[in-house]
């Protein structure tokens, strides 16, 4: 058997975390197995589907690189199938015509909640003849006795009985097909053997499986994963930050990084934490998922990102902080090489949106020193060192980090000076704070002109400190 299975998201959004985890689950199993990957986009509910939507899902899941191997399949061009099938239901005896008034079914509520049931529908039209041409919707016959039994690749053996099961609306008062009917019709078309879903959907499980055995279609295995919680213990949602894979990419993650987290969310093998797609696809089992919650952690997604950005090949993270110096209005091809810009920074940053916010220097002048930096390292003491780098740097021949790096340690023995004493006040009169990669790696990237238009800004800064005091 050739395993198949399906990700299956409503556009009535953005393809969120616990979405892309699914999603995630689903394609490391196909993938694991030699199996197929399907997308199918569910956008039966016309009033809230957007084709913004579909596009954030495809762009999240392109940037997540879980690329499908077939689709996408959208449900609003199958109507005519699931009508073919409601029909057949019909006929069969297996569904049937409903006139029920809205006020009676919420009448029907309104006394089972009263008496503390679960409201349900009462089967009041299950045997009568209603004219088709009246407004009706259309009721799967559910079984009245027996159970429905199947073993989730998650949560093991469940057991529900048919008579908690009410007969359900296939179809609706405006001729369109209902979720739990569409998506039925679906897998067994696309013969999708192994559906893994949220919990969200386990009360759909059942019925669903009843229409599939009316329809004498092949039943899929099942596997529920349990829901992601904040760190707060409630289920995750915008207020516990990002819940957008795309915002995820607009923060500065890194698509690998959020995979990585993304895995380890109600799975685990052993104390790894950093696992590459390979092995991902090699290890992962459906069968080793967590049946409790798991609880979202950003400190700990930071950690992997960090962890990431430290260890990815330069050219790679490049590629993807390109986008982010654009954000900043800089153009990364007028300035130095920002693979040697990253091999720089890539100790430093937790994000690439970190990381391009203090690379900023090497392309563009700062505004203003950072205050306490210059109080404490643009003092009249370093008014001499300063100007002897700004000397040596004018003449220097070589422009190489080794050249400069010794220039540095020259100017230090010709003032008797710790070296720190010459290096500090430089870097901030440089990059207009206290923090930067060594200096003579510094020195180079930013370049020549611009290290000699930033010490006399800094020389200025010290002519003012001195008239002021």
């Amino acid at each position: 058997m050739t395993i198949r299975t399906r990700f299956a998201p409503s556009p009535t959004g953005y393809l969120h975390v616990g979405g892309a985890r699914t999603a995630l689950f689903s394609w490391l199993y196909a993938r694991k197995h030699g199996g197929a990957f399907v997308l199918r986009i569910e956008d039966t509910d016309l009033e809230r589907s957007t084709a913004e939507s579909v596009n954030a899902i495809l762009e999240g899941m392109t940037w997540l690189g879980m690329e499908y191997d077939e689709g996408p399949f959208y449900q609003t061009k199958r109507f005519d199938r699931y009508n073919e099938v409601i029909d057949e239901l019909l006929e069969k005896g297996l569904a049937y015509r409903c006139n029920c008034s809205k006020e009676r079914l919420d009448d029907l509520r309104e006394e089972a909640m009263q008496n503390k049931q679960k409201p349900r529908y009462d089967g009041h039209c299950r045997d009568l003849d209603i004219d088709p041409s009246q407004p009706h919707v259309v009721r799967f016959r559910n079984p009245q006795e027996g159970s429905v039994v199947f073993e989730d690749l998650v949560r093991g053996r469940i057991e529900i009985a048919n008579d908690e099961l009410d007969d359900l609306i296939i179809r609706r008062t405006d001729g369109s097909p209902t979720y739990n009917l569409s998506v039925v019709v679906d897998d067994s078309d696309m013969g999708i053997t192994h559906v893994i879903r949220g919990d969200d959907h386990i009360n759909n499980t059942p019925r669903q499986i009843n229409i599939l055995t009316a329809m004498d279609k092949e039943v899929p295995q099942f596997g529920h994963l349990p829901m992601i919680l904040g760190d707060d213990g409630a289920r995750l949602s915008k207020r516990h930050g990002a819940v957008s894979v795309m915002q995820y990419m607009e923060d500065g993650f890194l698509p690998e990084a959020l995979l990585n987290y993304l895995v380890r969310l109600g799975w685990s093998y052993g104390d790894q934490e950093v696992f590459s797609v390979d092995e991902m696809i090699q290890l992962f089992d459906i069968d080793t998922v967590n049946k409790a919650a798991s609880s979202f952690n950003t400190e700990k997604l930071l950690w992997l990102n960090q962890h990431y950005i430290k260890e990815s090949d330069p050219a790679h993270i490049a590629h993807l902080l390109s986008p982010h110096m654009g954000r900043l209005d800089i153009d990364p091809t007028e300035g130095p090489d920002l693979v040697e810009v990253v091999k720089a920074q890539q100790e430093r940053a937790q994000t690439l949106v970190e990381m391009a916010e203090i690379s900023a220097f090497f392309y563009r002048d700062y505004d203003e020193f950072d205050e306490n930096a210059a109080k404490k390292n643009l003092r009249p003491v370093a008014r001499e060192p300063l100007e002897e780098m700004k000397l040596a740097l004018a003449s220097v021949e070589e422009w190489t980090p080794e050249a400069l790096h010794q220039l540095v340690q020259d100017v230090s023995n010709q003032l008797e000076l710790k070296m720190g004493k010459v290096a500090q006040p430089l870097r901030v009169a440089v990059v207009g704070r206290a923090a930067s990669p060594s200096i003579d790696i510094t020195l180079y990237l930013v370049g020549r002109e611009a290290c000699l238009r930033r010490i006399d800004k800094a020389l200025e800064y010290i002519s003012k400190r001195e008239q002021s005091a």
